[in-house]
């Protein structure tokens, strides 16, 4: 399809620009960023010469350009399996009831209203849709839908077949006013993770051995539990488990075997190419930020082929007769 150049679009909890590859790379136009961290401000900077803009919550609608599609990875921590987890541990709340992260989806909702953009990409871990007994999903899509008027569709996709990662994310997709849609049909391209290794990788990669036996004897006595928590080694014609934020503590996830020597972790060029960045992504950061920072991004190979569905649906402009109400399509 021969994508019309011109939809402009902002980038919230921007990260690393994963979202602004995929768009750009379509013909789309960046015209606002916003992102907290200072670290993903330098390696933003690094690859689009530009600075976010800070903290949402502290930035009026007001301000906000007009748009035609509003896209963004709102802060999953609340939301996911680990992050709940966390905070049950602390006694902490989690969630919508989040003190700082939980309620950055509102931050979403009051833009949403305000701007009344055309489309919007969401996307957060599949734990979003099943999170206390499924309230938390409700309330999201009773707010986009009921309260917003947006027509809603939602799938868990998993990017395995285009990288060579298990990565099963939710995406929400929505339209106003009420438009048909398709989520694009991923055709699996056998990914497999010798493709992104670097042939040469420095020792400082390989796990100490103090680091590894520790790692053997914690899967052993989470294995006489009867729980599955432990070291992953890679099939080098496979996929890897999911790249998460805390890579950079252990790389137990995440291991690659190496003859005559302990295994190592991926390098961040490697976890750059396993979540499908471009080769010439610049990395300015420490290895420790490079890991949190792709462990939290988006896959721009697979948001380019759903924004790519959303642009169509935006040309075609083939209104529903039902409007303000959401489709789930099954797990890709």
């Amino acid at each position: 399809m021969d994508i019309p150049k011109g939809y402009k679009f902002i980038d919230l909890f921007a990260g690393i620009g994963g979202f602004r590859i995929a768009l750009e790379d379509l013909g789309c136009q960046c015209i606002f960023t916003s992102e907290w961290d200072k670290f993903c401000q330098q390696t933003y900077f690094a690859n689009f010469n530009e600075t976010p803009q800070g903290d949402i919550t502290q930035i009026s609608e007001k301000e906000i350009p007009d748009h035609d599609l509003l896209v963004g990875g709102f802060p999953c921590q609340p939301f996911s399996i680990a992050g709940v987890t966390k905070n049950n541990s602390l006694n902490l709340k989690h969630g919508f009831e989040h003190i700082t992260q939980g309620n950055l989806f509102f931050h979403i909702v009051r833009i949403l209203k305000y701007k009344q953009p055309r489309a919007f990409i969401l996307e957060n871990v599949k734990n979003l849709l099943s999170h206390n007994k499924k309230k938390t999903f409700e309330v999201i899509k009773n707010t986009l839908s009921n309260e917003l008027g947006y027509q809603i569709y939602y799938q868990i996709v998993d990017a395995r077949y285009i990288v060579p990662q298990n990565r099963q994310r939710i995406f929400i997709v929505g339209f106003k006013p009420a438009l048909e849609f398709e989520f694009p049909y991923f055709t699996d391209q056998q990914p497999q993770v010798k493709e992104i290794l670097e042939p040469d990788v420095p020792d400082q990669y390989t796990l100490s051995d103090k680091l590894w036996l520790y790692l053997k004897n914690y899967a052993e006595k989470h294995k006489a539990k009867g729980n599955g928590f432990g070291y992953g080694l890679v099939d080098f014609e496979g996929i890897t488990r999911t790249l998460s934020a805390r890579y950079y503590k252990d790389g137990s996830e995440i291991l690659i075997p190496q003859e005559n020597k302990n295994p190592r972790r991926l390098t961040p060029r490697e976890c750059s190419r396993l979540m499908g960045f471009p080769e010439n992504f610049k990395i300015p950061v420490s290895d420790n930020q490079a890991y949190k920072q792709f462990g939290n991004a988006v896959v721009p190979p697979v948001v380019k082929d759903i924004a790519s569905q959303v642009i169509k649906s935006l040309e075609s402009n083939r209104k529903i007769k039902a409007p303000a109400t959401s489709i789930q399509l099954s797990l890709f």
